[in-house]
């Protein structure tokens, strides 16, 4: 079995590395499992190397770092690397993949720049017997070209995020919606869930505006909600923020303005998740970074060692997300923990067809 193993993944190895993937031409733009072992299924996992690589520098991503070495000492994998030099540009994070690819990795857990264009992608390195899935977020439209798609339900999410902001004002009043790039699916999905809590008010809730491109940088974030504050932050009651940036700026904006606003953020920055502890911040949805590339990162393993194969290709799995309140505050990531082993679980009961 491992010299099979050793036959075919040096097979892939010298078909990607002698392949150009013409990966160019696309439009530019968009709390850890505890359970070791190979995990049902698996065969010798050694050889694989996998390649994490999002779209470019952002916070959300650092977690996947430390979640990837883990998978690879649980798992015994051949090695498990992060790479995030693609600057937000689909090109650049093509030929990041193209490195890694004449570099010997034989699998990829990739967040597309461009949600229109990274099908393409993904099919160049399947057509090159390369195992890939799409982490943290899917390919616009209704077809996904990478085995599988493992990333939060984002309009799930940022409904739940809306939903207790409606709470934190008591039903009623004006919200106000931040969030990111406005080309990215996520950002579409994210849109829908918020408008889909309002509207389940009944006309009690205002959703004044939804403000979309504010997740760039820190610096960006800050400029939005200061002019959101500036030129209506009296009639503002709750502010959801459903991007990373401008959930920090809210935070900040909120406490030096000494407004009355309530904020409802996402993800689990220390400023974050302070304000909470204290009162300050209503709360927060966490998504599951960790998760994503742990249980990511195993399930490629499995199809890049020919261990395993898709019973659904292309499936779409959510990878969970949390409302963090101060009732929960300190124990959420032991949710996060759960929620990850239930899906590797899923993976290995229904969604892997393992020899």
């Amino acid at each position: 079995m491992r010299i099979t193993q050793h036959a075919r993944l040096g097979a892939v190895i010298a078909a990607a590395a002698s392949l150009t993937l013409a990966l160019g031409a696309c439009t530019p733009q968009a709390a850890t499992p505890s359970s070791g072992g190979d995990g049902g299924g698996a065969g010798d996992l050694s050889d694989v190397r996998v390649a994490l690589v999002p779209g470019g520098a952002h916070p959300y991503f650092q977690p996947w770092i430390a979640a990837g070495e883990k998978a690879a000492k649980d798992f015994g994998l051949g090695e498990v690397t992060f790479n995030e030099t693609a600057e937000w540009d689909q090109t650049k994070q093509n030929d990041v993949i193209n490195s890694l690819v004449a570099n010997g990795y034989t699998a990829f857990g990739v967040f597309g720049v461009s949600p229109t264009d990274i099908n393409a992608t993904f099919k160049k390195l399947s057509d090159a017997g390369i195992a890939v899935g799409s982490i943290a977020s899917c390919p616009a439209g209704d077809e996904n070209l990478a085995a599988f798609c493992l990333s939060t339900d984002t309009e799930e999410a940022a409904y739940q995020a809306a939903v207790a902001a409606i709470e934190s004002i008591g039903g009623k009043g004006n919200l106000v919606h931040m969030t990111g790039n406005n080309v990215d699916s996520n950002t579409q999905r994210r849109i829908a869930g918020v408008e889909r809590a309002v509207e389940e008010t009944d006309g009690a809730v205002t959703l004044l505006q939804s403000i979309t491109d504010v997740d760039t940088d820190l610096a960006t974030a800050q400029k939005a909600v200061s002019d959101l504050l500036a030129a209506s932050g009296s009639e503002v009651n709750a502010i959801v923020t459903t991007a990373y940036n401008p959930a920090v700026a809210t935070a900040e904006a909120i406490a030096e303005s000494g407004l009355d606003i309530q904020l409802v953020a996402i993800d689990d920055d220390a400023t974050i998740l302070d304000g909470i502890a204290d009162g300050s911040i209503y709360g927060t949805v966490a998504q599951n970074p960790v998760g994503q590339a742990y249980v990511g990162s195993w399930v490629l393993a499995q199809l890049a060692s020919g261990a395993c194969e898709m019973a659904d290709p292309g499936v779409i799995v959510d990878s969970g997300s949390f409302v963090v309140t101060k009732d929960n505050v300190e124990t959420y990531g032991d949710e996060q923990m759960a929620f990850a082993e239930k899906v590797k679980s899923q993976f290995e009961d229904d969604l892997l067809t393992c020899k």
